[in-house]
């Protein structure tokens, strides 16, 4: 496949790792060499998948696609994609989980730190790996397991969407505005509005605003926009919420729980929207929702101002994520849940107080 140069893009930077490992710019430039020979491409995101994910994969199936390059994009669950994302796959890129090939001859993993993250699509990659293909895991994620035949991590990438911006660099190829839309999508959500941004961050929104995205329409579904029933969802899950100022050794948690009849009608997303609005509780270092997946199961999600680590938390509860937002899933009642995780956070490592703008990220679980 033909690659078209543009000359005019600079070349990715990256922290410089110890002499006996490639740089993450090395890295990049050995998937761009994978990819832009490529003539077949399959990309995941993780299950229930976020702007970021969701957005990294369409934004670098575009562009493989306008190299010539056969592309589709999944996960795995669900079985649409969400409402709030469906603006940034204008081509129709996304398939069905049921569609993807048996053996994709070329994988790519995006902002999915573990091989259970891609849910009944986990199995295409131990197929492409037993028949000799390219499995390409890019993801920004600390915990990362490194599940792929090639695995390009950067956890102090403000977003996996600022990663393939850089890949996109290293194939030489040309940035055209539905990449740059889906690709603005994940840098948007994953630094909190930009709230969470280094320099570095706004000059890459600056590179992708320049192809013509209009910003007000990729921002109002993902963030502004939820039917009338959310309203009420949000006045039983708010009114449960508690405040423990002796949980998380001290610096306070606040939580509350969404149940499957408080979700019912409604989208993931509007649900996954509640910890964005109790954490700005102040009075709490820590935020946790926990959400119903099933009679005796919950999903997790945490935040945390800036001292506690709340990813080695979800790590010990069987999930995962960054320093500063991550999530898990357990079997239990809501109370034998809340009491695990606020056994964690007791044992959970405290920093002196908020990190730098390059490490300190707000991603989604």
């Amino acid at each position: 496949m033909s690659v078209e140069r543009d000359q005019t893009q600079p070349e990715p930077a990256s922290p410089t790792p110890p002499a006996d490992r490639p740089t993450i710019a090395d890295q990049l430039r050995t998937v761009a060499d994978i990819l832009g020979r490529a003539t077949d491409v399959t990309l995941f995101g993780h299950v229930n998948p976020d702007a970021d994910a969701f957005g990294s994969a369409i934004g670098l199936a575009t562009v493989l696609r306008d190299l010539g390059a056969d592309v589709r994009v999944s996960f795995g669950s669900p079985l649409e994609v969400p409402e709030s994302l469906r603006h940034l796959d204008s081509a129709g890129l996304f398939v069905p989980a049921d569609q993807v090939p048996a053996v994709p001859p070329l994988l790519v993993v995006l902002d999915s730190g573990s091989l259970d993250r891609l849910g009944p699509l986990a199995n295409r990659v131990a197929a492409t790996r037993d028949a000799g293909g390219h499995v390409i895991v890019i993801d920004h994620h600390v915990s990362n397991t490194r599940f792929g035949t090639l695995n390009v991590v950067d956890d102090r990438a403000e977003a996996t969407a600022a990663m393939v911006l850089r890949l996109v660099d290293a194939l030489g190829a040309r940035l055209t505005e539905p990449a740059a839309r889906a690709l603005y999508a994940g840098l948007l959500t994953d630094t909190s509005s930009f709230r969470r941004a280094t320099p570095d961050t706004h000059l890459a929104a600056a590179r992708l605003l320049a192809t013509g995205v209009d910003t007000e329409a990729v921002a109002r579904p993902l963030l502004d926009s939820h039917p009338f029933g959310w309203l009420g969802m949000l006045s039983r899950v708010l009114g449960r919420a508690e405040l423990d100022r002796a949980a998380a050794q001290g610096l306070g948690l606040v939580h509350t729980t969404v149940t499957s009849d408080d979700a019912a009608g409604l989208r993931q997303e509007d649900v996954e929207s509640v910890i964005n609005i109790i954490r700005g509780s102040e009075e709490a270092e820590v935020a946790a929702v926990l959400k119903q997946a099933g009679p005796e199961r919950w999903t997790g999600s945490l935040r945390a101002v800036g001292r506690v680590d709340v990813s080695a938390v979800a790590r010990a509860l069987g999930g995962g994520g960054h320093r500063l937002a991550a999530g898990f899933t357990v079997d239990g009642s809501a109370d034998q849940v809340l009491n695990r995780l606020k056994a964690e956070l007791d044992g959970a490592p405290i920093g002196p107080g908020r990190m730098s703008a390059s490490a300190d990220r707000l991603s989604t679980d």
